[in-house]
């Protein structure tokens, strides 16, 4: 075996810096690490935000559409905190030391969360069950513990996946191929911690303490990041390639002043330097694509060959031409930027499990058959967890080899076929909540329970919505993962990555404009609108079918951008 045959090829390097041994390092041995280490940080999360809208209400008094807004707002922000935490992965930090560093921003601000529940004096003064009186001071510490937890949140988030994916070199076939399966154990990870804070923490929260219920989702990011830490001998590292902000703006500014040039049809007379000037440190370049106009920053015109000058040393300024990765660069953001738009609608929906879902199952019989044992509502949210992780095995060693010998693909469908199956399974999820609602409030008015808590309908029937909209998880954002990992170039799979989970912050928004508006509209004269705080009083069942029709709209969308998308490929390797 050739000296070179021992180490990776696609640029990565081990902690100490050198070029990463293929036998020492990466593939599955490393992986157990970061796998461990998003199963505790998710069931850190989870478990402090799956029952987060009943603490605004039942604990900071605030009334069911304030609640519901302020936890899609804080979500939402979850979702937003990556775009820094990715900018400083792939331009100055890498991913290892990104998610170190947020890491223990997140232990801290779950921390100060638990001594918010905890602490006589910032913790919350309550009378019963729904008499408590926060005052400003206790109202803002919480506040404040939660969006340190956003930031912490915002290093991780866009990083663990691509660092993951890292740990398997795309040019070895042998490792390339396990990289699909990474995606699907990944997110399968994730379920299994959700799950446990789904169930056992809810009910803590529930029916021991939130000083317990915060606390112990603290210990568990504690162990977060102690499993980071603990895999760094194994890990491949992709060094930071510079700020992928100043080469975009770069490939803008270039395509605009040569806006009126015409593009030849033949791309190899479109210039590219091949000096070590324009290469990008840990990138590779994206083949050349006819998708869109920004190939003009790559026109030769003459003696003057750039639309900037580029320092290149301390004793000379070069003048070159953009390279290709820097517009390939730009197009994968647009085409991540068109793909992931579609994505808001899925987010909105998703963002109604911990929303909605439980506000519309507080009002449901929660006992679990005739014991006395009662669930909490945000428990359900488990079968949203079994359904993934029913559905992540099933996909990956069932529905891959079959689909594969169909369409030729060697993961069975293309990334983009597996997300649109998820955007066409959660619309049922929409519509099997708004049914399950109009039945629930038919019995209400047959048989006049307004006023009861807890009226004699199972809980049980909100499962359907559950497992629904676990299935479209399986396919639509463990496909946007693979999606963003693979298209992406090398040195922004962070960027872009965050890119996608921006997604998600404008599905919990466009979810949070959507009640605001809602509530604006249908309380006008005194009426009580579709959300009331007594939902027996309300028509949540009509924003239910609002989604579902949304949800219609942007699958249809979806599928006219991902016919005329092109898939992209890298060029070369690095070592």
């Amino acid at each position: 075996m050739a000296e070179d045959d021992f180490y990776t090829k696609d640029g990565t390097v081990d902690y100490r810096g050198n070029p990463a041994n293929k036998k020492k390092t990466g593939t599955w041995k490393a992986c157990p690490f970061i796998i461990g280490n998003e199963c505790c940080e998710r069931l850190a999360y989870n478990g402090m935000s799956s029952n987060l809208v009943r603490y605004f209400k039942h604990r900071l008094n605030q009334h069911s559409s304030v609640a519901t807004r302020n936890n899609q707002n804080w979500s939402g922000t979850c979702y937003i905190t990556p775009l820094i935490g990715a900018f400083l992965a792939d331009a100055y930090l890498g991913r290892y030391w990104t998610i170190a560093f947020f890491s223990i921003i997140y232990v801290f601000g779950m921390t100060l969360l638990a001594l918010s529940a905890t602490v006589h004096g910032i913790r919350p003064r309550c009378y019963a069950e729904d008499n408590c009186n926060p005052t400003v001071t206790q109202s803002a510490a919480f506040f404040v513990a939660l969006y340190m937890v956003a930031l912490g949140t915002g290093g991780i988030k866009p990083c663990v996946s691509s660092y993951g994916a890292d740990q398997f070199d795309d040019t070895d076939e042998a490792e390339k191929k396990h990289k699909s399966s990474f995606f699907n154990w990944f997110y399968f990870s994730i379920n299994i911690g959700a799950l446990i804070a789904s169930s056992v923490l809810v009910w803590v929260q529930d029916n021991v303490s939130w000083g317990w219920g915060f606390g112990i989702p603290a210990i568990a990011m504690a162990v977060a990041v102690t499993f980071f830490f603990s895999g760094t001998r194994l890990y491949r590292n992709q060094k930071p390639g510079g700020s992928p902000l100043t080469r975009l703006c770069q490939v803008l500014v270039a395509s605009f002043r040569k806006f009126r040039l015409a593009v030849p049809a033949d791309k190899s007379l479109l210039y590219e330097t091949a000096d070590a000037e324009s290469n990008i440190r840990g990138s590779r370049k994206i083949e050349h694509t006819q998708d869109f106009r920004l190939s003009r920053c790559s026109v030769h015109v003459g003696r003057i060959l750039s639309c900037l000058l580029i320092p290149c040393s301390s004793s000379k300024a070069a003048v070159l031409i953009f390279s290709f990765f820097d517009k390939a660069a730009v197009e994968t953001a647009s085409d991540h930027k068109k793909g992931s738009a579609t994505g808001i609608i899925f987010a909105a929906v998703y963002s109604q499990m911990s929303n909605l879902f439980v506000l519309q199952g507080e009002r449901m019989n929660t006992h679990v058959g005739n014991s006395a044992f009662k669930i909490p509502p945000a428990s359900l949210s488990i079968f949203d967890n079994l359904s993934v992780i029913f559905w992540v095995p099933i996909y990956d060693r069932i529905i891959v080899p079959v689909t594969r010998k169909f369409t030729g693909q060697k993961n069975g469908l293309t990334q983009l076929q597996r997300m649109g199956i998820g955007l066409f399974i959660s619309i049922f999820a929409m519509v099997a909540a708004a049914i399950l609602e109009l039945e629930r409030l038919r019995r209400v008015r047959r048989h006049k329970y307004y006023e009861l808590k807890e009226m004699p309908m199972t809980i049980f029937w909100q499962v359907p919505q559950y497992v629904l909209t676990g299935c479209a998880e399986v396919f639509t954002f463990i496909g946007q993962l693979e999606f963003v990992y693979e298209q992406a170039p090398d040195a922004m799979r962070s960027f872009c990555s965050a890119l996608q989970l921006t997604t998600i912050a404008l599905g919990n928004y466009l979810s949070s404009l959507l009640m605001t508006i809602v509530t604006s509209i249908t309380t006008r004269n005194g009426r009580l609108g579709w959300i009331p705080d007594n939902l027996n009083y309300g028509h949540v069942h009509y924003f239910f079918w609002l989604l579902a029709v949304l949800s219609g709209l942007n699958l249809g969308a979806f599928l006219l951008i991902a016919k005329w998308y092109t898939y992209k490929r890298p060029l070369g390797t690095l070592r």
